[in-house]
């Protein structure tokens, strides 16, 4: 068989080899505690300061004390939306979120009900996009935070954070962005956009996982959610990872230095994609917005056929692709981003996934397009659901 395609890299991103290059030191002769009293742990306190404001300069942050890192973006979220409900609770009890975030925030949402919090979900249009007057309209009185991810690692949708984070001006309400599918491939800059709380994620942007970063603009207040020696202003108590830290700065360095040339790359990539699948297999649709998505996105169903057998029968010739969120693949249940989209269950289940990456290639369509069309007539004669003249 022919070397693997990866076309999966939403769901993980191999780490940038000159990423690796930076973090080696640290592990060995640059080791140390940063709440060390000596002149390792001086040293390791000057490196995770130095991580620090990198991280901040990538997301346009006035401030590096206001990037909290923690162990990943599920994490992040948790502290963004739990943490700043419970310390302004007296301010009121009403979250909003949107109905097509990750799982992450929907079950975050799930926990705050059971913590006698009132949590409100946006619908999206049929492309996935949150309108900032419908989401304006179930802000209450009651309501202090509202949640909306930057982009939809599903459909690659990317949402108006910039109108709705104006819209929520001078409201009262802070505003938590979910930004891990969007960084490193859209514009971040805390500085044109007034976002309160921000969550990253390190192996998005070809860092090491297992790490991931919250921005907390200065002046609002979270409790923690969990707690300990008192790192990360009390905010994310633990040793700060020091390697994985340099490894998310670094790569967040590269991503900022190459994404004027790798979004244009990529967005190639992705176009020749949904050209060539839309003009080639009949009845195949692209799920998500057609002009408003992720460069690295390509979402399409196909009628009458499952995305599981899809995968599958892709993964027998070699070539790795998703059929939605890694975080929700174990359930049997449809993608809730499409089913909020509108879609049948039906529909929602015939569904495929390609994102593409630093690594991707044209050789990489070429063999998709040499077994999908193929793939997709197999499958639809052995389906009682696809109908054919």
């Amino acid at each position: 068989m022919p070397d693997e395609v990866y076309l999966d890299y939403q769901s993980a991103k191999p780490v940038d080899p000159r990423v690796i290059e930076a973090m080696l030191p640290y592990f060995g002769e640059r080791f140390g505690n940063a709440a060390s009293l000596h002149a390792v742990g001086d040293r390791a306190t000057a490196t995770l300061d130095a991580s620090r404001a990198r991280l901040a300069a990538f997301i346009g942050a006035d401030d590096p004390d206001e990037v909290v890192f923690t162990s990943g973006a599920t994490e992040s979220n948790n502290l963004a939306l739990i943490g700043y409900a419970n310390r302004n609770r007296r301010s009121g009890g009403h979250v909003v979120i949107s109905e097509v975030d990750h799982i992450s925030i929907l079950n975050i949402g799930k926990y705050l009900e059971k913590a006698d919090f009132r949590v409100g979900k946006v619908p999206p249009d049929q492309f996935g996009r949150i309108s900032p007057a419908k989401l304006r309209s179930r802000i209450t009185d009651d309501t202090i935070l509202v949640s909306v991810g930057w982009a939809s690692n599903e459909i690659g949708t990317i949402q108006p954070i910039a109108e709705i984070a104006e819209m929520l001006k001078g409201t009262g309400v802070a505003l938590h962005v979910d930004a891990v599918a969007a960084e490193g491939q859209l514009s971040i800059d805390m500085r044109a956009v007034p976002i309160d709380l921000l969550t990253l994620s390190s192996n998005d942007i070809y860092g090491p996982p297992g790490l991931g970063a919250l921005y907390i603009r200065k002046g609002v207040k979270l409790s923690p959610i969990a707690v300990g020696g008192g790192q990360e202003r009390g905010l994310r108590s633990g040793t700060e990872p020091l390697p994985l830290i340099v490894g998310m700065s670094e790569a967040a360095d590269i991503a900022a230095a190459e994404m004027r040339t790798e979004v244009p790359r990529i967005t190639a990539l992705r176009d020749r994609l949904i050209e060539a699948v839309l003009s080639t297999i009949p009845d195949s649709h692209l799920n998500g917005h057609p002009s408003e998505r992720l460069p690295n996105n390509a979402h399409f169903r196909f009628e009458g056929i499952e995305g599981e057998s899809l995968l599958l029968s892709m993964r027998d010739e070699g070539i790795a692709v998703s059929t939605g969120s890694a975080c929700s693949s174990k359930t049997l249940e449809p993608s809730h981003t499409l089913i909020s989209c509108g879609l049948l269950h039906e529909e929602a289940h015939g569904s495929l996934e390609f994102t593409f990456g630093r690594f991707s290639k044209d050789s990489d369509i070429d063999r998709v397009m040499a077994v999908l069309p193929g793939i997709v007539l197999r499958l639809r004669r052995m389906s009682p659901l696809y109908k054919t003249d």
